[in-house]
């Protein structure tokens, strides 16, 4: 299985290359929703990154992704600007979903 990145900037999308990641750059939603499709097209394809500005900007397609399709997984990455996360987000992530702080 592979790795594939849909970004929103050429600079996530070389450093990705560089690590042997293929992937595509996307600004428009009709460009983002094809790039979605192709991924999901591609049977060798395990693990899909999108760019948080990306999954931020087309959540309702990121959300209905992630709860209808069991491959590829579907995880969000900081772009080269960093996260746009709080600093303890896992944290309360965990708190949020199982009641437990740690």
């Amino acid at each position: 299985m592979k790795l594939f990145v849909i970004s929103d900037n050429v600079d996530t999308q070389t450093g990705m290359r560089l690590a042997g990641t293929e992937g595509v750059v996307v600004h428009e939603r009709e460009e983002f929703e094809k790039a979605v499709q192709d991924a999901l097209g591609d049977k060798e394809i395990g693990v899909l990154l999108i760019t948080e500005k990306l999954a931020q900007e087309f959540s309702e397609t990121v959300s209905e992704l992630k709860m209808s399709v069991s491959l590829p997984l579907v995880v969000e990455i900081p772009d080269r600007h960093g996260t746009g996360r709080a600093p303890d987000s896992i944290t309360s992530y965990v708190k949020e979903a199982i009641g437990v702080k740690i």
